[in-house]
């Protein structure tokens, strides 16, 4: 005789409407991959101090452990975008998140863990601070949001340059970190339009480049008379024509590019 089962019938919790699980679960991962990339920056400084392998700048002892990091992880961002024209999250929030985590160390006093200069006499330009790591990201969001406010440059892209800027203002401070931000951004700029010029000449599509560039101007016109939307749908209702360019790539040269010049130069 079968024995009744009297406990109420499991129901599942639907997920609120809009909620996107994957997106969720790539975001909790993030802090713990940025903790990552801040042991690794640990870890090569403490190579480099330990095999004496510093540069002198200015007079200074400098570690490039944290130089060599960023180095990597644009590299990385560069690679997957020329790849899947797409950097994810997990690459370039954990660059932004790991910047503002040194900043910290450095403003909790703990600066020698990551330095950049070596026994600073009181110097500020290789101190940077959590502020400072703030202020490089938010200057790389603001070079990028005109492209991406017109649809031309991906997300991926600004926060690519966002966690640059993050690691910038953590190592070199508000001053040097910035300026060396907006010089290697101009030289990403350029690199990127030499890109697009090869690629156009290669292709032979330099009329309709020109007739896309019309359409741009007429993008931006229509945006600031009659509002962002109806430009942006414009915009988008040319997509399948346009010329897809991995910009991290470009991107990637400049920042590194600017690096050399600025330590080697």
């Amino acid at each position: 005789m079968p024995v009744p089962n009297d406990s109420p019938p499991q129901t599942q919790v639907a997920a609120p409407e809009g909620f996107d699980r994957a997106l969720v679960l790539s975001l909790l991962r993030i802090p713990a991959i940025a903790l990552l990339w801040v042991l690794a920056a640990w870890g090569v400084c403490h190579l480099l101090q330990e095999s004496n392998g510093l540069f002198v700048r200015h007079g200074h002892s400098v570690n490039l452990g944290m130089i060599v990091v960023i180095a990597f992880g644009m590299l990385l961002a560069a690679f997957i975008d020329g790849y899947a024209f797409k950097v994810p999250n997990w690459c370039t929030l954990s660059l932004v998140l790991s910047g503002w985590y040194i900043g910290i160390l450095h403003d909790l006093g703990y600066y020698d863990l990551i330095p950049g200069l070596i026994n600073p006499p009181a110097d500020p330009v290789f101190c940077g601070g959590f502020l400072a790591a703030l202020a490089g990201t938010t200057v790389g969001f603001f070079l990028l949001f005109p492209a991406l406010f017109v649809g031309g440059m991906g997300e991926g892209d600004v926060k690519m340059t966002m966690g640059f800027g993050s690691w910038l203002g953590a190592y070199f401070g508000t001053g040097l970190g910035i300026k060396i931000l907006f010089w290697s951004f101009a030289v990403g700029v350029i690199v990127g339009g030499v890109f697009g010029v090869v690629i156009i000449l290669i292709r032979n599509r330099i009329r309709a480049s020109l007739a896309n560039t019309r359409a741009i101007g007429e993008d931006l016109r229509i945006m600031a008379t009659e509002g962002h939307e109806p430009g942006v749908r414009r915009a988008n209702a040319r997509r399948k024509e346009w010329i897809r360019l991995p910009y991290g790539v470009p991107l990637c040269v400049g920042f590194l590019g600017y690096l050399y010049f600025w330590f080697m130069m």
